[in-house]
């Protein structure tokens, strides 16, 4: 049996019927995409210029043609973001999916994401694209980083404070969004993700409000580059040895204004999760090495969320 590298269910064949689903409900076989993750990398440095898409990972855009069962790179209207595997970095494809999933189980909103096949049989990274309702239609997305007027180049030289000024300014129900913005900073502390810089955050406006897009770019990049750094933007001036005062008295209380029992509720949320986590950690596509240390360190972060 295999593992569905969308949904990680075991199944006879490459991909889940669930799995291909997700993709389509008229899909039941899919491709693996005919391009080497160098080929991948080269295409991407290719389309560099004419792609909309921002970042200095190598990304691909592409559509999903059902009736050739098979992803396709497109220069422009594309549905899905192709990241294939980094060319320095080990296993950053299944460390994105898997942070993803982790995510979605602590109730954070995600597109619908996974891994596919590529002709080698190594696996690359897809994410479906949240503001793009038709072929010819988008929806508003503002990153932080333009909101605060900051450039590429000062992406991490802002503050937690800053972005939360942000959700007060432009979101339609502010605290709504806090309480969005207090669970990922947990999350993404919990899972030692140091590079939620500010083009890392979105604002959306959908039905008539605007809010928090849903979260992209979440990874355990200390486990792949070894951080010395716990977050990418300070909370209180401090990147290191974060503590519960500093995020739940200070951060969740004093500067979101977030009462007690939302900031014990979230808590739990968290403690609930962790055995769900840890199941779905030993599932993925992680090498054995890399489950274990993920799990250790959410495990050490946790512990000095507990303590007060």
């Amino acid at each position: 049996m295999n593992h569905c590298p969308i949904t990680y269910e075991l199944c006879p064949q490459k991909y889940s019927k669930n799995g291909l689903k997700l993709l389509s409900r008229t899909l039941v076989y899919l491709h693996d995409f005919p391009f080497t993750p160098k080929e991948q990398i080269q295409l991407a440095s290719e389309y560099a210029t004419k792609l909309s898409i921002q970042g200095v990972q190598p990304k691909l855009s592409v559509i999903l043609d059902v009736k050739k069962e098979g992803f396709e790179i497109v220069e422009k209207n594309g549905r899905y973001i192709l990241k294939p595997p980094h060319h320095i970095f080990e296993e950053v494809p299944q460390n994105e999916d898997l942070s993803m999933k982790l995510a979605a189980i602590v109730g954070i909103e995600v597109p619908l994401h996974g891994m596919i096949y590529n002709i080698d049989q190594s696996l690359t990274y897809f994410i479906k694209r949240f503001d793009r309702v038709t072929k010819n239609k988008k929806i508003g997305v503002e990153d932080f980083s333009q909101l605060l007027e900051y450039s590429r180049e000062t992406k991490y030289e802002s503050s937690m404070e800053k972005v939360a000024s942000v959700i007060e300014t432009h979101c339609t129900f502010p605290l709504l969004e806090k309480i969005k913005l207090f669970r990922r900073v947990l999350f993404n502390f919990l899972i030692g993700n140091e590079d939620m810089h500010l083009k890392n955050f979105s604002l959306i406006q959908r039905d008539h409000k605007v809010e928090l897009s849903p979260a992209y770019d979440l990874l355990n990049t200390t486990i792949i580059l070894k951080a010395k750094e716990e977050i990418a933007l300070p909370i209180r001036g401090k990147k290191n040895r974060l503590t519960h005062a500093d995020l739940f008295d200070y951060f969740g209380k004093e500067r979101l204004g977030l009462p007690p029992a939302i900031l014990e509720s979230e808590l739990l949320r968290f403690e609930h999760s962790l055995e769900a986590w840890k199941m779905l950690i030993s599932q993925s596509f992680l090498s054995q090495k890399s489950q274990e240390r993920y799990q250790e360190l959410i495990m050490e972060r946790w512990r000095r969320l507990k303590l007060k």
